[in-house]
C-alpha cells in the first residue's frame, strides 16, 4: 500500500503545524482525506480526528499561534486556520442517541468507537503520521481496493440512525463503486420513506452533489428503479432518464463543465412553474430556483448568442444542451455578452423628444442589433440613424 499521498497530506504546512501543536499520537487524518489520498484523488479538505477535547485543541493550537474557530464545538469540531488553509479537527465521539436526523454524542478517547459510528467502511480509515499506520477496523482498505461502498454493521440500523445515509450510499456508490452493494441497496430501498423525515436542505445538498459527479446516470437509474426518490422527488420519472444521459453526453461534446442544476432539469418535465415549485420545496437559493426554471424552458430562440444576450451565457447553454444543440452551446464557450453602447440620452441628444418613444426606439435598435449578430460601431450608427428617421416619421 502506497502511503506517500497520506504522508504528503500530513506534511502540508498547515496540517503539520496542527499535528505538532496537538502532540504525537493525539491526532490522525480521517475520512475523505485518507480515502481519497489512497485512491490517488486530489484532496482539498483535510479533516483530523483527535483524542483531545475541543477546548484542549483550542488551547494547544492557540499556544502554537494557530487560530481556531469553535464552528461545531457542541459536537466536538474546531476549525483551525493556518498558512492559508482550513482544517477541521473533531474530537472522537460515541453516539448516545439518534433519531434519524440528529445525534446526541459524548466525547471518547476510543478510536475504534469513533470509527464505528461512521457510515461506510471506506470513510472509517485513520492515518497517524507519527507511526505511519492506517487504522482500519471494518475492512475499509479491502473495500477501497475492491471499489465497494459498504455500510459499517447492519445497514438498516445505520439508516435508522441517520436517514441521510440513504442518499450518501448512492452518492458514494456513483463516485467510487464498481458495482452496487446488495445488502446496502436492499436496506435503502426498504427505508426510502425515511427520507421524508429529513430537512429539504439536507436532501438537496446530497442530491446535487450526486448529480455533479462525472456520470451519475447509472446510479440515478438504480435509484429510480428501486423507488428511492419517490418519497421526496415524485416529479422525477423513469422515462426522463434518457434525457439525463443525453445532457451528460452533450456537456462533454460541447466542452461545457458539468452542472448539477442542468442535469436536474433534464430529469424534470418542461414546465418552469413545476421546476420552480420543486426548487422552492428543496429550499434552493433564489438564483438556483431561477436557473432550474429557466433550464426546463424549451424556448431556445433563433440564435444561440441572441438567447445568451437575453438570459445569460450559462442559462443559454443549459437550454441548448438540453435541446441537443451541442454546436450552438459550444459556440458560447468564452463568449462575453456585448453591451449595446447607447442609451436614451444619445437619442434625445440627436433630436428625439423625451417620452415613451425613446424607450420604443431604443428597443427597436437593440432588436435589430441583436438580430444582425451584434455588429460594430459603424453598423450600429446606421441602425441608430435609421431608427431615428422611422421615429420622426420620415
Amino acid at each position: 500500500m502506497d502511503l506517500s499521498p497520506l504522508e504528503e497530506l500530513a506534511g502540508r504546512p498547515s496540517a503539520a503545524a496542527v499535528f505538532e501543536a496537538l502532540g504525537p499520537g493525539n491526532a490522525r487524518l480521517v475520512g475523505g482525506a485518507v480515502r481519497d489520498g489512497l485512491l490517488g484523488v486530489s484532496v482539498t479538505d483535510i479533516d483530523l480526528a483527535t483524542s483531545l477535547s475541543p477546548y484542549e485543541v483550542m488551547r494547544r493550537c492557540g499556544a502554537a499561534g494557530i487560530r481556531t474557530v469553535p464552528t461545531g464545538i457542541a459536537h466536538g469540531t474546531v476549525t483551525a486556520l493556518h498558512d492559508g488553509a482550513t482544517l477541521e479537527v473533531t474530537t472522537l465521539r460515541a453516539d448516545l442517541a439518534t433519531d434519524g436526523r440528529h445525534a446526541t454524542v459524548a466525547f471518547t478517547d476510543d478510536w475504534r468507537e469513533d470509527a464505528a459510528r461512521r457510515d461506510f467502511t471506506v470513510n472509517a480509515l485513520y492515518y497517524d503520521p507519527a507511526t505511519r499506520e492506517v487504522s482500519d477496523w471494518f475492512g475499509g482498505l479491502e473495500d477501497l481496493a475492491e471499489r465497494r461502498v459498504r455500510f459499517i454493521g447492519e445497514p438498516l440500523q445505520r439508516i435508522a440512525e441517520d436517514h441521510l445515509r440513504i442518499l450518501r450510499f448512492f452518492r458514494f456508490t456513483a463516485r467510487f463503486a464498481s458495482e452496487v452493494d446488495g445488502p446496502g441497496l436492499e436496506a435503502c430501498a426498504e427505508r426510502a420513506n425515511d427520507l421524508m423525515a429529513l430537512s429539504r436542505e439536507r436532501i438537496a445538498d446530497e442530491w446535487l452533489k450526486l448529480l455533479a459527479l462525472p456520470d451519475p446516470a447509472p446510479t440515478v437509474a438504480l435509484m429510480l428503479e428501486h423507488g428511492i426518490l419517490l418519497p421526496v422527488l415524485p416529479e422525477i420519472e423513469k422515462g426522463r432518464l434518457p434525457a439525463l444521459v443525453a445532457v451528460i453526453d452533450h456537456e462533454r461534446a460541447a466542452g461545457v463543465a458539468p452542472h448539477a442544476l442542468r442535469r436536474f432539469a433534464a430529469l424534470l418535465p418542461a414546465d418552469p412553474s413545476l421546476a420552480d415549485r420543486v426548487a422552492a420545496r428543496l429550499k434552493l437559493s433564489n438564483r438556483a430556483r431561477k436557473r432550474l426554471a429557466s433550464a426546463v424552458t424549451p424556448d431556445v430562440g433563433s440564435s444561440a448568442r441572441g438567447l445568451a444576450y437575453e438570459i445569460g451565457v450559462t442559462e443559454a447553454q443549459d437550454r441548448l444542451l438540453l435541446a441537443g444543440q451541442v454546436e450552438q452551446a459550444a459556440g458560447l464557450n468564452g463568449w462575453k455578452v456585448p453591451t449595446l453602447g447607447i442609451g436614451g440620452g444619445v437619442l434625445i441628444a440627436r433630436g428625439l423628444k423625451p417620452g415613451p418613444i425613446v424607450a420604443r426606439t431604443l428597443k427597436a435598435i437593440e432588436a435589430r442589433w441583436v438580430a444582425e449578430g451584434f455588429p460594430g460601431e459603424e453598423r450600429l450608427e446606421q441602425l441608430v440613424t435609421d431608427a431615428l428617421t422611422d421615429a420622426s416619421g420620415g
